[in-house]
């Protein structure tokens, strides 16, 4: 089954400007069928997952969070659980202002904290066509981060995979999806 989807999104349990619904029927309204709720774990609400649950929506969603990790600097590592399988993917890799060679220096760091997937090549949902063009040993996805209304299906990834978190997951680690931007 084919499947359009965006694992990067922010909502008010941390600095998103839409409630996790209002998000969820954004990115209903414009035919996506899963969506990762990403807060920043410093900023997070304590009650979020209860937010999270109440959610009422025909797409699929994923409780995850955009971990803050130090490596030569700030970076952001998504965390996204499926019903029994991880991802982790390193997020906006054009929004640091490393060189390629600096980014490899960074992603070798990272390896040792954790157990990559994937690699978020967009920022903001635009293309980085370097970090596209970049030789690395990851899936690539594209995002678009979105924070509010106006980022929101700026790009995404599609897949041919049941509808169901783990298979989406293993879908997009054996890098068996694409990207799509507006």
């Amino acid at each position: 089954m084919l499947l359009k989807g965006c694992l990067h999104t922010h909502t008010t349990c941390s600095d998103g400007k839409l409630s996790p619904q209002e998000v969820a029927n954004a990115y209903e309204s414009k035919g996506y069928d899963f969506i990762a709720f990403t807060d920043h774990d410093y900023l997070l609400k304590k009650n979020y997952m209860d937010v999270y649950r109440q959610v009422k929506t025909d797409m699929i969603i994923f409780y995850g969070i955009e971990l803050s990790v130090f490596v030569n600097g700030n970076i952001h590592v998504s965390k996204i659980k499926g019903d029994n399988d991880v991802l982790h993917i390193f997020n906006h890799i054009g929004e640091y202002n490393f060189t390629p060679k600096q980014l490899l220096a960074r992603l070798a760091e990272l390896e040792k904290m954790f157990p990559l997937d994937a690699v978020e090549i967009t920022t903001k949902g635009y293309r980085e066509i370097v970090f596209e063009e970049l030789n690395i040993a990851y899936p690539k996805i594209a995002s678009d981060d979105s924070h509010a209304r106006v980022g929101i299906g700026r790009a995404w990834i599609e897949l041919d995979a049941k509808r169901e978190k783990d298979s989406i997951i293993r879908a997009i680690k054996a890098g068996k999806s694409w990207n799509c931007y507006i």
